[in-house]
């Protein structure tokens, strides 16, 4: 029998149901491999971060106590630890140093460390993440670059899974993570079975399948605003750079640089994002062609649609409305 331990901290605001839920999937990938005489077990614990102190003791392989943990330390070194999504509170954005000590301790006692949604916060405190891929909620994700600089957050994607590090985006991703986590100590195969089982989509997909263009308007730059609203009224029709910044009497140049730190995008950039966003709004909700989609979003030819909705989404329109169409 193969035992892989796994500790899933709980913090104050975190989401309880995904914490449970990960606890009942290893459960299931337990059972799931009993039956196949596969001889892997997944031992459970949940342990809250206020109970977390001490180094793991010398010779301890993997913390073997399955179920909640009632503990005032830890001693052992679990095989992987979770830091899970956060619903509420501002736990994940405060410095926690006693926990991100006691990660580094376990890191470097050889633990996985993976984080789902806002947990990317408290796992880039450790500055294990510097210099590393990482992801989290599309949301967030302008957030942890800030306050983190030196991690390379992609919010394309739904899990990355960097060896010793791995995090997950949106807040259902503790689904991506529990999968990823069975197939690795697992087999392939055991994972599509339990994703047979749960009814889930075992395979690969990404982030950005559903993200939404969420421009800022609260950067306090109101020639720069005066220019978002005009353009999202008129994303269709064709507009240049000259146009905006003689509508805002600007020297292209300082346009340029003006409406690139007010919303972190180039004008064309944010043109493409714009019309991209509309065009899935009518791929969702409507039964129109994707010619008549492409011209109404402000592109003639559609070759050249389909490449930016790609490069934007990840899929191509007809693979976006049979995923997330009315139909579907």
């Amino acid at each position: 029998m193969k035992h892989i331990s796994i500790l899933i901290i709980q913090y104050p605001g975190a989401m309880q149901s995904a914490i449970v839920g990960l606890h009942e999937l290893f459960d299931m990938a337990t059972r799931l491999s009993r039956e196949r005489q596969a001889g892997l077990q997944f031992d459970i614990q949940v342990l809250h971060s206020s109970e977390l102190n001490g180094d793991p003791a010398e010779g301890s392989d993997s913390a073997c106590c399955t179920g909640d943990v009632d503990k005032s330390s830890v001693t052992a070194v679990p095989q992987v630890i979770i830091l899970p999504p956060c619903l509420v509170g501002s736990f994940y954005t405060n410095g926690q140093p006693e926990l991100s000590h006691w990660l580094k301790v376990m890191h470097g006692a050889g633990a996985l460390l993976c984080s789902v949604c806002a947990g990317a916060f408290l796992l880039a405190q450790t500055g294990l993440l510097n210099q590393r891929p990482a992801t989290t909620h599309w949301i967030l994700a302008e957030e942890l670059a800030a306050r983190f600089p030196e991690v390379r957050v992609d919010d394309t994607k739904i899990l990355i899974n960097d060896g010793d590090l791995m995090t997950a985006g949106g807040l259902m991703a503790w689904l991506d993570l529990g999968l990823e986590l069975v197939a690795q100590f697992g087999t392939p195969a055991l994972m599509r079975q339990l994703g047979k089982q749960l009814v889930v989509d075992t395979a690969p997909r990404q982030q950005r399948y559903y993200r939404c263009f969420m421009p800022p308007f609260d950067h306090g730059d109101r020639v720069i605003l005066k220019s978002q609203h005009y353009l999202q009224n008129h994303s269709q029709h064709p507009v240049t750079v000259k146009q905006l910044a003689s509508d805002c009497h600007l020297t292209e140049r300082t346009f340029l640089r003006r409406f690139f730190r007010a919303t972190g995008y180039k004008p064309k950039e944010y043109i493409q994002q714009l019309r991209i966003s509309k065009a899935c709004e009518a791929l969702e909700g409507s039964a129109d062609s994707i010619e008549v989609i492409s011209l109404n979003a402000g592109y003639e030819d559609v070759s050249a649609f389909r490449k930016v909705f790609i490069k934007i989404t990840g899929l191509t329109p007809r693979e976006f409305r049979g995923r997330f169409g009315a139909e579907a």
